[in-house]
């Protein structure tokens, strides 16, 4: 899988373990940016991200896939892999 995949976390976030553990599954590299606690961060998040600031928020070769929901639901429709191999 040759795609830069980047995802915004809380270290406690229910659903960023569960998208994270969706990733890993795959065997997908991705950049985690912890923001815990961090405002500056949850900014850039946010603007990155179309105005969203709940975690996690996916980023699949600079395009905003969304959060937890939202990568489930490429992968039930069988897109996320083409998504990854881009």
């Amino acid at each position: 899988m040759t795609a830069k995949v980047e995802i915004y976390t809380w270290s406690t976030c229910p659903f960023c373990i569960r998208a994270k553990g969706l990733l890993k599954e795959k065997n997908v590299d991705f950049i985690e940016y912890c923001i815990d606690g961090d405002r500056t961060e949850k900014e850039k998040m946010s603007e990155r991200a179309n105005g969203r600031t709940s975690v996690p928020q996916i980023f699949i070769n600079d395009q905003h896939i969304g959060g937890c929901d939202d990568i489930y639901a490429l992968e039930r429709a069988g897109e996320l892999d083409s998504l990854l191999n881009s």
